[in-house]
């Protein structure tokens, strides 16, 4: 079982984004015994902003994928199940290309509740394009989006070869992708892939500039991927779970 090949660039990201997700949420519920029920995530792609045409593409690997991976995906674009008892059945929410303001007030206090009580946070490529005027939010997902020029093949190391998404990588990579400049960019950050600007035009984060980390904060640990990086070795993973 391979994936299809998908001829543009912003499938290709998004549906390699969701594999590197799902490889995350497998590592978590691996141990657990077949028979038991399904551990839960929320697949959440609500915009207020721009609106990405690949989140289709991205929801249906979730929830075609997810059982073979050990956990069941509900997905949706309503802030209302960000309450206590909505938010409850679930292990982990994906925030999948969300952009702008899709929490309100009630909904942001839920989130936080959930995320002090363990609950995953997984932010997938314009998730640091989303809640701008919410602190909490920016410290939780590391930085928010600033710009990106148009799409160009420059060159990502990969800075930590023992993170479960990121053992099966090259050191180095060369790969077609939309690259986000970030801003607010949060202290404590662990750092997995950097892209180097010198190798394409439109980059303003200096000689260190991150598209992927992951950290501690309030006891949960938060994942972003910003790119297209995770490739066919990873989808395998996934795909033969």
């Amino acid at each position: 079982m391979y994936p299809l090949k998908f001829k543009k660039v912003f499938k290709v990201r998004t549906l390699l984004c969701c594999a590197s997700a799902l490889i995350l949420v497998t590592g978590t519920l691996n141990a657990q015994k077949r028979h038991r029920p399904l551990k839960k995530i929320l697949v959440f792609s609500k915009t207020a902003g721009f609106r990405h045409a690949s989140i289709s593409a991205g929801k249906t690997m979730f929830l075609t994928k997810s059982a073979a991976a050990g956990y069941q995906a509900d997905t949706t674009e309503d802030g209302a199940v960000f309450t206590q008892k909505g938010l409850k059945p679930y292990k982990a929410v994906v925030f999948l290309n969300t952009t702008g303001d899709v929490l309100d007030s009630a909904e942001q206090l839920a989130f936080k509740d959930f995320i002090h009580k363990g609950g995953g946070y997984i932010g997938i490529h314009a998730a640091t394009d989303t809640e701008y005027d919410w602190p909490w939010y920016n410290k939780l997902s590391g930085a928010y989006f600033d710009s990106h020029p148009h799409p160009q093949s420059p060159t990502f190391h990969v800075l930590d070869k023992k993170f479960l998404a990121t053992r099966h990588l090259p050191d180095s990579l060369v790969q077609k992708e939309e690259i986000y400049n970030f801003k607010s960019v949060q202290p404590g950050l662990h750092y997995l892939i950097s892209v180097d600007e010198s190798t394409y035009q439109g980059g303003n984060m200096g000689k260190f500039h991150p598209i992927s980390w992951y950290h501690n904060f309030e006891g949960a640990e938060p994942f972003i991927l910003s790119g297209a990086i995770f490739q066919r070795p990873m989808l395998r993973l996934v795909f033969s779970s």
